[in-house]
């Protein structure tokens, strides 16, 4: 086929199909490629979706997609060997509507989100694999796929193939990644009747909680767990950085199996049934590792463009706005017939203004930082838990005295300098 479109998305992600449809609602002739069976067979992410990002491309999306339980509590976890210290925020508001963040299930929201890109005109093309970008005269024209005389040309191809996006690779748009620059991180989704997820996180229905866990449950390597709760299900999974995984030689399904056993954990999931399986690479290396974005008739969004804030576990969001901002670029030249690098250019100017740009740039340092001072996640957060339980102990010792042998174990071994410098810099990178 040598057919030729306004514009080629590589990957139904949330990144492609919010280009594919942004770019087909205002009357593009757009080819959205997956390669999967269908669009989230292959796409993994914790299952949190953000609803300001989403309903910028839909308004009130909530009432028809698939999502799975309104967000009211965010929780973070400082998890010791045998203890947790907690914190976090509870919000009725979230309840309401417009809610908050929802969970969802990528199966199903990843479908659902490609099909609403097909009723806006996109055409969706599954099980097809992209081998390289057509380039003629130094600028893309189209891809080849592993069809039977499977080239097809536009004006735009847009590369939302995720972190490996071995399509900007070969075009020179970034090197290999290096270890500290990918998380790979895995999940498992396990069936639990809806009463006892309400009973066990102490929600009502048509309400759900995110966990973020730190500390022990990446063994003190850079990363964290999570667990969020679904309508009838639970996603518990963990993710480190892999240079974490190499250096402290860790296997994924091992570190899994080791949170969901942890005394902390083991009775939010007890009695559930495994469904599934999955594990991807996340992009951690931030505004540093962003490769280049935009050439002669092509830009890249998303994961393809290590678009995720690894410190709030942002991703989806950033995948989604890249995606509209990416289109909407495209939109305007195709108006004025000019797909040149330096009018696609629109594009990562407006990318860098936004929140996604803003962010990236906030916390440029923070990956790098805690993977060279690996004491963050391995000493203060059993430093904390430790403080913790001796504080909370009642056993007559007067709280004065307390907290001088606290302080005291907490400098134990560490000059207070060097605790200065580790707080200053924590602060420095997170400011």
């Amino acid at each position: 086929m040598s057919e030729k479109f306004d514009a080629i998305v590589v990957g139904a992600g949330p990144a492609g199909t919010s280009a594919a449809y942004t770019m087909a609602k205002a009357g593009l002739d757009v080819l959205l490629i997956e390669r999967g069976e269908y669009p989230g067979s292959k796409n993994v992410m914790g299952g949190v979706l953000y609803r300001h990002q989403m309903e910028e491309m839909i308004p009130e999306f909530y009432k028809e997609a698939p999502v799975e339980r309104p967000v009211v509590e965010q929780r973070f976890w400082m998890l010791g060997e045998d203890s947790v210290f907690t914190s976090g925020y509870k919000g009725l508001e979230w309840a309401k509507e417009p809610y908050n963040n929802f969970t969802v299930l990528r199966a199903k929201f990843d479908q659902w989100y490609a099909s609403k890109a097909v009723e806006a005109g996109a055409l969706l093309i599954n099980e097809t694999v992209v081998t390289e970008c057509i380039v003629e005269d130094d600028r893309v024209v189209g891809v080849r796929t592993d069809r039977p005389d499977g080239d097809v040309y536009a004006d735009v191809v847009v590369l939302a193939d995720g972190v490996n996006s071995l399509l900007a690779k070969s075009l020179g748009f970034h090197k290999e990644f290096k270890p500290d620059e990918v998380a790979l991180a895995v999940m498992e989704v396990i069936n639990l009747p809806a009463e006892k997820i309400e009973d066990r996180f102490n929600l009502e229905p048509n309400q759900g909680t995110t966990i973020e866990i730190f500390g022990d449950a990446t063994k003190g390597a850079l990363g964290t767990g999570f667990i969020y709760t679904n309508k009838t299900s639970i996603n518990i999974g963990v993710g480190t950085t892999l240079s974490g995984m190499i250096k402290l030689r860790l296997r994924p399904y091992d570190l899994l199996d080791y949170l969901k056993s942890h005394p902390i954990v083991r009775p939010l999931i007890r009695g559930g049934e495994s469904m599934e399986y999955a594990a991807h690479l996340i992009p951690e290396g931030g505004f540093h590792s962003m490769p280049k974005i935009v050439g002669n008739g092509v830009v890249v969004v998303g994961d393809a463009g290590q678009m995720v804030n690894s410190i709030h576990r942002e991703g989806s969001n950033m995948a989604m706005t890249s995606g509209r901002l990416a289109a909407e670029t495209i939109i305007l030249a195709k108006e004025a017939n000019d797909f040149s690098a330096n009018m696609l250019d629109t594009y990562r100017i407006r990318l860098l203004e936004s929140f996604v740009g803003q962010d990236l740039k906030k916390y440029k340092d923070a990956a790098h930082t805690f993977e060279s001072y690996p004491q963050y996640f391995k000493e203060y957060i059993p430093m904390i838990n430790q403080a913790a339980s001796q504080f909370f102990t009642v056993d007559g010792v007067p709280k004065r005295e307390k907290q001088k042998k606290i302080f005291k174990s907490l400098t134990e071994g560490k000059s207070k300098l060097g605790m200065v410098q580790d707080i200053y810099r924590a602060w420095k990178v997170m400011k």
